[in-house]
C-alpha cells in the first residue's frame, strides 16, 4: 500500500517516530527512532502491518533495512514485534554474516530470540540474503584504511567490517570496530 512516507519529523519516542505529511501525522514504529531528526524533512521506508485487530506503521531508513525485516517476518515464529528489535540492535552486515555462517549465539543476543527461533532464521533465511548485503564501498574502504594504519591485520579487519553499520559515520564506526577488535 504505502513505500515511503516523505515529511516533517514533529516527535521521537522510543521505539516510534511521528512523521507529518501533507497535515497528517504518521505514527511510524523504527528499529532506531533517534537516526531521524525531530524538525527535519525525512523520509521512512514503510511496511503497513494489517491484521483482525490492528494497522500498524513499521518503517526504516533505507530500503535495505525494510526488505531485511520483510524477509525476517517471513519467518515461522517472528513477528513484526520480534523483528524489530533484531534490526534495532544489529547492523545489517552482521544480521546477514550470522545467518550465513549458521551463527546461532549472534543471533540469541537479540530479545526474546532463543535456540528454536535462531535455528528457525538460519534455515528459512540462510543464502537468500546476499542482496540486501550493502556495505558502502568508500566508506568501507576508509574504514578498513584506517584501521589497517593502527596496525590490525587485514583478516581481523575483514572479519569486523560486515558488522559496523554503514550508516554510520567514520568516526563511529572506527570506535565500533576498535571495540570489537578488543574482544
Amino acid at each position: 500500500m504505502f513505500d515511503y512516507i516523505k515529511g516533517i519529523v514533529t516527535r521521537t519516542v522510543a521505539n516510534y517516530v511521528v512523521i507529518e505529511c501533507n497535515g497528517v501525522g504518521y505514527k511510524i514504529y523504527t528499529p532506531n527512532p533517534y537516526k531521524f531528526k525531530e524538525g527535519e524533512i525525512e523520509t521512512s521506508y514503510v511496511y503497513n502491518h494489517i491484521r483482525e485487530d490492528e494497522n500498524v506503521l513499521y518503517g526504516f531508513k533505507t530500503e535495505d533495512e525494510r526488505e531485511l525485516f520483510l524477509k525476517l517476518i517471513d519467518v515461522k515464529g517472528l513477528g513484526p514485534k520480534m523483528a524489530l528489535p533484531i534490526l534495532a540492535t544489529g547492523s545489517i552486515n552482521g544480521i546477514v554474516d550470522a545467518i550465513d555462517r549458521e551463527n546461532v549465539l549472534y543471533l540469541k543476543k537479540f530479545p526474546k530470540i532463543g535456540d528454536k527461533v535462531a535455528r528457525q532464521i538460519i534455515l528459512d533465511l540462510k543464502g537468500k540474503l546476499a542482496h540486501t548485503e550493502t556495505i558502502e564501498e568508500s566508506t568501507s574502504d576508509e574504514l578498513i584504511l584506517a584501521l589497517e594504519s593502527l596496525g590490525y591485520k587485514t583478516n581481523d579487519i575483514k572479519a569486523v567490517v560486515p558488522k559496523i553499520d554503514p550508516s554510520l559515520n567514520i568516526e563511529s564506526q572506527i570506535k565500533e570496530a576498535l571495540k570489537l577488535l578488543l574482544k
